[in-house]
Formats: C-alpha cells, structure tokens, sequence
C-alpha cells in the first residue's frame, strides 16, 4: 500500500448494494433465506449477560449483538436480507508488528517455543469472507486468513523491541472452508498508547486476474465493553492509563465503523463474529502490503515509555 493509513477499497453504501444486488434474479431471492444462527444465539447470550455487566456496557453488548452475524449455514449466495453484510471491507494498515510466523493454528493464544499460554478473558472469533461481485456475495474456500494482537499488557510477540523475540504468541492462520469461515479461540485483546483496541488481519486468495491476492485490515471492539473488561485481571496489571479509543483513533477514522466485531457474553468469555468483503478484481487492493514503519511511524503507535 502506498499510503498505509489511508482506506483503500471504496465502501459501499446500501444503496449501492442494493444496485448491486438488484441484478439477481426474483427466483435467486426466494431461493435464499434470511441468516440466521451465530446472531440470534448471540442475541441471546448478551440478554442473559446484563445482568453482569454495568449497564452502559449491557447496552453495548445488546447493540453488538443486533448487528449482522454470521450464517452457520451459509447459502452459497446471500440474498438481499444480508445486505449489511455484503459490502466491500476497508483496507487499512498492516502496521510495524506483523510477522509471518507460518502456524497453521485455531488456538493461538500459547507461544509455540516455551508453551506458555497467554492469560486474559477467553475470546472466540468467527469469520466469513465473502467475495462481492456484479449480482452476488458468495463464500471464499480455501482463502488463507491470519490474525495477530497484542497481549492483556499491550505487548506484541515476535519482535525484538518488545523482548519477545523468540516467542510467537497471539498469532496464527487457518484456512476457509466450503462457508468462507475460519474460527480463532485467542483472548480478548489489551491495549497500548496511540491506539484504539483492535486485532489485525490478513487474507491471501486469488484474485479474478489469476495472481495473488492479498488484502490486510484491522477489527475493532466496542469501547464501552473494552473498558468494562479492563477492570479485570489480568488487565489491571497494565501500567498506565489508555489514552486511545475509536473516537480518535486515526486509523479507525478511515473505515473503523465498517470493521466492528459483533461481540456476545458467552460462559466465561465472549463470542465474536466479523464479516470481510473482497472485490477480488480489484488488483490495486490485492498488492502485497508495505509495512507501516516503527513504533511512531506511519500506521504505528507512538514510542513506548
């Protein structure tokens, strides 16, 4: 990316979608139902959660969990009730902490090298990837999708200025089945200075010219909910007070709303959903990244203290 801060791939608006759905068939469309499943369990989860939760961070759980979730039972074509769902994802930064560690893992919360396994509050992602064309939305098999994100501390594996060097915590891909799905088990994330909370993300497909397609983004997390998590150990053995939320996160601001997980309270942890849309014929998005600097370069966050 030329520009790593800056969105690349243009959002769709609803209208648009809807044009762009418009072209499918009446027989397509009563052919199709509506999703149903992960979101309305979700749904669920988050009314039998409140009662734990402070009542901002209720109200955001029930919010989250209203938004568009993902299909179990995925139809190979979405039809215009998923409408939410089925828009071109925003590109953003790949940032100064990615390393291409090669695990092939659901489970990514141990480092592979001292077994030693992450603590924080258990999180379980889902995700669909979709590839968004004239008249469709359809599910991408065999994509490669690869996650990272630092620790309940705010601190990254694999890289020497963290002292964490040798280690590969907190990082691993899986491969998307017949559904465009792929499903982490990790913990909910920390946070550190100059940054909203997030998780970044890769995915590696082929792309409509027959070449290598890579698109890179991040996921963000609901503030409120963040901020309820964080009174909880380990959390609470961050140094420090969080200076960032979405609000005046400067990536998040190109596109950040267009890339929040649906969250749900699930047992002892949560659930999350999160949908990527790829135009797989747009070659200047599939580019291979550039990294985005230091800690205080472009698409980093400021120098640690």
């Amino acid at each position: 990316m030329d520009n790593d801060d800056r969105q690349i791939g243009r959002l769709l608006s609803r209208r648009e979608a809807l044009a762009l759905i418009g072209a499918a068939s009446a027989a397509m469309l009563a052919g199709c139902g509506a999703a149903s499943g992960g979101i309305t369990q979700a749904t669920s989860a988050a009314g039998t959660a409140a009662a734990s939760l402070n009542p901002e961070a209720a109200t955001a759980v029930a919010t989250a969990a209203a938004s568009p979730g993902l299909n179990e039972t995925a139809a190979a074509t979405t039809a215009v009730s998923d409408l939410p769902t089925c828009v071109v994802s925003p590109e953003q930064t790949v940032g100064p902490y990615y390393a291409d560690v090669q695990l092939n893992r659901s489970d990514i919360r141990s480092d592979t090298t001292s077994g030693t396994v992450k603590e924080g509050l258990p999180f379980v992602l889902t995700m669909r990837v979709s590839q968004i064309s004239a008249n469709s939305c359809t599910p991408i098999e065999g994509a490669t999708v690869e996650i990272w994100h630092c620790d309940a501390g705010g601190v990254y594996s694999a890289f020497e200025g963290e002292g964490t060097a040798n280690e590969n915590f907190l990082r691993g891909h899986q491969v998307t089945d017949a559904n465009g799905q792929v499903q982490f088990t990790t913990i909910y994330p920390g946070w550190y200075r100059g940054r909203a909370v997030h998780i970044h993300f890769k995915v590696r497909t082929t792309g409509s010219d027959g070449n290598d397609y890579e698109f890179t983004s991040q996921m963000y997390f609901d503030d409120t909910i963040s901020d309820q998590i964080y009174t909880q150990a380990p959390y609470t053995g961050h140094s420090g007070q969080r200076d960032t939320t979405n609000a005046n996160d400067g990536i998040y601001s190109n596109g950040g709303d267009q890339l929040m997980i649906a969250l749900a309270q699930a047992n002892q942890g949560y659930n999350g959903t999160f949908h990527i849309g790829l135009d797989l014929a747009d070659a200047s998005v599939g580019a291979a990244d550039t990294m985005g600097g230091g800690p205080g370069g472009p698409g980093g966050p400021p120098p640690r203290p």
